[in-house]
């Protein structure tokens, strides 16, 4: 600013204020610019403004012709059927303007869902019942109708219980361990293997092991597999074993079980050496005394006694049994091996159907410990498919060692 004598140039202040005002008009002007369509927009948003249709928007302030409406799905019937003793159930729905439905199976205080295309569904309740099932028909995710109903489960006295048996004494032999599996939880004698191991526990398996699925109840341990999301896997099962606790080397070993049935569902009862820890496997040796891999007809009603090795490589030499009716889920067996310094032998239900050599092979001359697991999946069964049933469960009612 000029001074004239020391006296403001008035003139020039004048000037200077009225370039201040028009800057601050400016920046009004740049704000207006910005975002008065923004404005517009917001007060003129268009969309579907029916609350009836689907796709209603409550911001929409006109119509812009996108409503959409879908039918729900109508005519819901269904049929629910069990199978006497069996505690399975079978779950057949029908709709009309359906995509798909879901079946949910409730049992004390757990669920099973089942997602079918085609309204189908199947599960197994393992204990005398009513349970409540809920049937969904949906056109969308989230728009569908239901029904509720439920199913009674009856297992006739001692029905569940049938099957071979075998003694709890042997002539020239000595019990020297058992487990009968009496009690509400297991014995300090087993401990749990949980997750699913490195590449699938070896085989791929898709299952991650949980001590949730294991149970006792009037003396007898379930081991239950599951379609159920957990730890990054679509299934849930269980594995336990005897390792540095129960150990031994030769006599006979009696197991009683009752086993799952199905695709992709691999049920075993087995023993490793004790020393794997240090030699690994397979050079610590292997003993299936009962592996099944489940599947329609054959399958179902096979198991497998294999001997696993170490010459130069994994060796393995094995054998099977086959029931000329029914499967293995229908009721209990014994499976058994006699191990002496020179053989193993493989029984089922005291009937002898594998051999194997072992005078020569130093891996069997030392002591091996159990192993019990339902497996799902892997490089022998294979994955689960539409036909197979979840829950699936191996029962066992007694595991005996004599010498």
């Amino acid at each position: 600013m000029v001074l004239q004598d020391g006296i403001p140039d008035l003139f020039q202040f004048h000037k200077l204020s009225k370039f201040i005002m028009y800057l601050e008009k400016s920046k009004i002007i740049k704000f207006l610019i910005l975002f008065l369509p923004l404005i517009t927009f917001i007060q003129c948003k268009k969309g579907c403004t029916d609350p009836l249709a689907n796709n209603y928007d409550p911001d929409a302030k006109k119509d812009n012709g996108s409503c959409y409406y879908l039918s729900l799905p109508t005519n819901l019937q269904y049929t629910i059927s069990s199978d006497t003793n069996s505690g399975l159930v079978n779950v057949q729905a029908t709709a009309t303007n359906e995509n798909f439905f879901t079946i949910t199976f409730f049992d004390n205080g757990d669920s099973t869902v089942v997602t079918s295309s085609d309204g189908i569904a199947a599960h197994i309740y393992t204990d005398s019942g009513t349970y409540p099932i809920r049937i969904r028909a949906y056109s969308t995710n989230s728009d569908f109708i239901e029904a509720n109903d439920s199913v009674t489960i009856v297992f006739s006295s001692g029905s569940f219980n049938q099957g071979y048996t075998t003694p709890i004494n042997y002539p020239n032999y000595n019990l020297v361990w058992n487990d009968e599996f009496d009690g509400n939880s297991l014995s300090n004698d087993w401990v749990f293997e949980t997750g699913n191991g490195s590449w699938g526990w070896g085989n791929n398996e898709l299952q991650y092991y949980r001590e949730e699925n294991t149970s006792l109840d009037n003396g007898f341990l379930t081991i239950t597999a599951k379609q159920e999301s957990f730890g990054g896997f679509n299934y849930t099962s269980s594995r336990i074993k005897t390792q540095g606790i129960k150990f031994f080397q030769y006599g006979r070993v009696d197991i009683r079980a009752k086993l799952p049935y199905g695709q992709g569902i691999w049920p075993a009862l087995w023993m490793l050496g004790e020393n794997i820890s240090s030699v690994s496997w397979p050079s610590c040796g292997e003993i299936d005394v009962m592996e099944m891999i489940g599947g329609s007809g054959y399958n179902d009603r096979t198991v497998h006694g294999t001997a696993h090795w170490n010459d130069n490589g994994h060796a393995l030499y094995g054998g099977s049994n086959t029931l000329s009716t029914g499967r293995f889920s229908d009721e209990f067996h014994v499976f058994s091996i006699i191990w002496t310094g020179s053989s193993i032998k493989w029984l089922r239900d005291d009937i002898q159907y594998h051999v194997f050599d072992i005078s020569n092979l130093s891996a069997f001359q030392n002591n091996f410990f159990f192993i019990f697991n339902v497996a799902v999946g892997g490089n022998w069964p294979g994955s689960p498919n539409a036909s197979t049933v979840f829950p699936q469960t191996m029962v066992v009612d007694y595991v005996r060692i004599f010498q």
